[in-house]
């Protein structure tokens, strides 16, 4: 049986899975490395078939066989439990898993991770190194990168308070005011919650204590994390336990995000925030006009394709914030190349990017940073094409 797919429904897809997003095609984090040493490749291949196979038992009986061996946990953590999730996010970003199945193997990778903490050996002759608070940002749900930090380093000495994915700025704080940590680890995936992200730092430094920024959110190269006056920046998880282990910096004093971003005062970013909701139903509205198989699309996929437009103004709206044309172009191929590979024609993601471009009239930034996508997707070879020319939303199998 063939179902219609929507206008970017794939997109709605990626925006929900947890290995894969426009920053990073997964996310978890290997200590700076593409794949497990030669000495754990076995382990590796075999916990990728636990988790294929959906067995967490066999799961965790790989990783527990690898402890035994002798391997570092930390080794065992980022080489791999990580490099199976890595594998996991190819899989789903080349169609062959579907959403469900991601699900399932994130969430078994989880329950590992935590059954390990059981078996993290306590340092010999361990002296506390200090309190550190390891969080995601408010909205950011990926949460596995943030616990294998917190596990790395409470077997480096630290007394680690892990609070999850999703907390809420006002809780965040109110926790540093009640434990008072060194430090606090803020992670995120997602570069659509750079925002909110920017608020968390600003909050924590305003409580006095320092952030250190990891993530892909934050580029490969940490550009974001210094744009959004983070404390610190480590590439990786092992990095970040070395940069813990210096001088940690002290934290800046209060301020307001149009100190370190005054392209705000143009006040484009709060406009287009404010007046999002209406953007993206007008542009629905435009868009069925557009595209007249919309009109036979059922009431899940045209829910599918107004979330999916929501997702690129919000990606949209992130780039104006950051005042980077480079992170909604990086973000819009990222989706094309998801659609590709599900079939989906590249005129479908063109025609929605058309019609926010037509209601963004009044935001030239915003504007702008639409064109530069639309030219980058100017050369139709480089993604895979629908072979039903008469089906402009593209089908899925």
């Amino acid at each position: 049986m063939t179902e219609k797919a929507t206008m970017a429904q794939p997109a709605h897809v990626a925006m929900e899975t947890t290995v894969n997003s426009p920053d990073l095609r997964a996310d978890q984090d290997d200590g700076g490395r593409h794949g497990p040493p030669a000495d754990l490749a076995h382990h590796a291949e075999s916990y990728w078939k636990a988790l294929s196979g959906r067995s967490e038992r066999a799961a965790l009986d790989v990783v527990l066989a690898a402890l035994d061996e002798g391997a570092p946990l930390e080794r065992v953590l980022l080489d791999v439990i990580a490099a199976g999730q890595r594998r996991i996010g190819t899989e789903w970003a080349a169609n062959r898993i579907s959403v469900a199945q991601e699900h399932a193997a994130t969430a078994i990778s989880e329950r590992v991770v935590a059954a390990l903490s059981l078996h993290r050996p306590r340092p010999a002759n361990a002296v506390a190194r200090g309190r550190i608070t390891v969080a995601c940002a408010d909205g950011e749900w990926h949460a596995l990168p943030a616990r294998l930090l917190a596990e790395i380093l409470a077997a480096r000495g630290w007394q680690v308070d892990y609070l999850g994915a999703h907390v809420p700025g006002p809780h965040l704080i109110a926790h540093l005011h009640q434990t008072g940590p060194d430090a606090v680890a803020l992670s995120s995936l997602l570069s659509a919650r750079l925002p909110a992200v920017h608020a968390v730092i600003t909050a924590c430094q305003a409580a006095g204590v320092p952030v250190l920024a990891g993530g892909a959110a934050f580029g490969p190269d940490g550009r974001y994390a210094r744009l959004l006056g983070a404390d610190a920046w480590a590439p990786d998880a092992l990095a970040a336990s070395e940069v813990l282990a210096g001088p940690i910096p002290a934290p800046r004093g209060p301020h307001q995000a149009v100190d370190d971003l005054p392209h705000l005062a143009d006040q484009e970013y709060t406009m287009i925030e404010r007046l999002r909701p209406k953007l993206v139903a007008d542009a629905m509205q435009q868009l069925a006009k557009r595209v007249p198989a919309m009109a036979s699309y059922t009431p899940q996929q045209l829910h599918h394709t107004a979330e999916d437009l929501a997702h690129i103004a919000e990606y949209v709206s992130c780039a104006v914030y950051v005042n980077d044309p480079d992170l909604f172009t990086s973000f819009v191929r990222w989706t094309a190349e998801i659609l590709a590979a599900r079939n989906v024609p590249l005129r479908a993601l063109t025609s929605g990017l058309d019609v926010l471009k037509d209601q963004l009239h009044d935001f030239p930034r915003a504007t702008g940073m639409i064109d530069a996508a639309l030219f980058d997707l100017a050369d139709p070879a480089d993604f895979a094409q629908s072979t039903d020319p008469a089906d402009p939303a593209g089908r899925e199998q």
